[in-house]
């Protein structure tokens, strides 16, 4: 996940996941760094997502960074305040959807999927060019040595993340979900 729109995802994901975990918020107006759901969604930031983006950061920067910067120039303290403001953002989805989830006002937290995804996708689609490259900032930017994605190491790597993080979220649907049932039941 390249670094520019890991944030916006981590926001829609984890507004998502507030959604997904209704039924078990709306049965308690405990805090909800006390719930069971917190816990689902922080385990996620943490052991899912965060490894996610931080695998593209450490051994794919300059693609991660789109080319835009040369990642060998950036601090190692900016890869990692915005890999863990990328978990953050999952975190912080979350419990931005909370209160109108135990309200039962939806549409906020629909805007709150809606709208990060809908940015981030339109910002994809207009780095697809750079997103379909693999090669270091230099190789880019003097248009040489550079090879398409799917021939290169970061394509399987992009592949593999890819199969991790839809495991990820499935286990995280699940949990919840069966939250959810044992909340109405």
């Amino acid at each position: 996940m390249p670094v520019p729109f890991a944030q916006l995802f981590g926001l829609a994901i984890g507004a998502a996941l507030a959604w997904i975990a209704a039924p078990e918020l709306g049965s308690s107006d405990a805090a909800i760094v006390a719930s069971r759901p917190f816990a689902i969604v922080v385990a996620f930031a943490g052991l899912v997502w965060i490894p996610v983006v931080g695998y593209f950061v450490a051994f794919h920067g300059d693609w991660s960074y789109l080319y835009l910067v040369p990642w060998r120039r950036v601090p190692s303290a900016v890869d990692l305040g915005l890999v863990v403001l990328s978990g953050a953002a999952v975190v912080g989805g979350f419990c931005g959807a909370v209160a109108p989830v135990r309200r039962r006002s939806f549409t906020p937290v629909v805007l709150l999927v809606a709208i990060p995804s809908a940015i981030a996708v339109a910002a994809m689609t207009l780095s697809v060019h750079r997103l379909a490259l693999s090669g270091t900032y230099a190789q880019y930017h003097g248009d040489f040595g550079t090879e398409p994605i799917g021939a290169s190491l970061l394509g399987r790597g992009v592949l593999l993340m890819g199969v991790v993080l839809a495991i990820g979220i499935a286990w995280t649907v699940r949990a919840l979900v069966r939250m959810a049932a044992d909340a109405r039941g």
